[in-house]
């Protein structure tokens, strides 16, 4: 019987991972036996950081610059892993921006930007990594969504498509690679106490907290935990899912 949540001998990329989300994401993963890359594009000081609070507490860690937008440098990632720790078994799609503006003031600018990091990079990552997981026949791939990809949210046309797609996404691919043993899951998050909320206007965050049965804002550690479980040999019959993580917000 394996034990509960480990993750012993596996190899993780995160996304996005220098702070917020993939922050807790990264260290929780390793916490639990996994070695893990930290992916970053421009906070190389909270990168390195993430990096060595993970080694100061026996754990692994190692990281890479790369914007995952981009096909070839999501290749050169996946390969650095791959030639780092000599395989590669988890993925966690996270990263991820907001360009929230009504949809007559937003510019094609703002939709490509984060069409092209929230969507696009899913599919890079995804695909460089599935290469290598089809050969081990294993691979967990957990997709960080939102609920505005499931309840759409105004100011929000760019990102709540962007989730939106992850979604689609993620179901497409949890079919195509499921006889590999390869499971597919996101995790649509609600309102999570991360960077992004610090330039939304106090009148909004509060409006959002009203519309949350708990009634809290979510840690992004309460995240990482469930990335863990879905990574994990005990969610082995989970895939093409959705778990929100959200307070209620989003009851389907």
């Amino acid at each position: 019987m394996p034990k509960f949540l480990s993750l012993d001998g596996k190899v993780a990329i995160v996304s996005g991972a220098s702070r917020g989300i993939g922050r807790a994401v990264a260290i929780e993963l390793a916490e639990r036996g996994a070695s893990v890359v930290v992916n970053y594009l421009n906070s190389v000081g909270a990168a390195e950081e993430v990096v060595d609070s993970i080694n100061k507490s026996s754990g692994k860690a190692i990281a890479m610059r790369a914007d995952v937008s981009i096909y070839d440098q999501a290749q050169d990632l996946v390969k650095f892993s791959v030639e780092a720790y000599g395989k590669l078994d988890i993925l966690v799609n996270n990263a991820g921006i907001t360009r929230d503006k009504l949809i007559m003031l937003m510019t094609e600018e703002d939709w490509d930007n984060v069409q092209s990091t929230n969507l696009k990079s899913t599919f890079n990552c995804s695909k460089a990594a599935v290469k290598h997981m089809m050969r081990s026949r294993y691979g967990r791939i957990i997709n960080i969504t939102s609920v505005a990809g499931q309840m759409g949210n105004a100011g929000q046309t760019n990102y709540s498509a962007s989730k939106a797609g992850q979604i689609g996404f993620t179901k497409a691919l949890a079919r195509e690679v499921a006889v590999r043993n390869i499971t597919v899951n996101g995790i649509a998050a609600g309102y999570i106490e991360t960077d992004i909320w610090k330039n939304v206007p106090e009148g909004m965050r509060e409006a959002v907290l009203t519309l949350i049965p708990m009634g809290r804002k979510g840690l992004p550690e309460e995240i990482a935990h469930a990335v863990a479980f879905l990574a994990s040999d005990q969610a082995a019959y989970i895939t093409g899912q959705i778990l929100g993580i959200d307070g209620g917000m989003a009851m389907m």
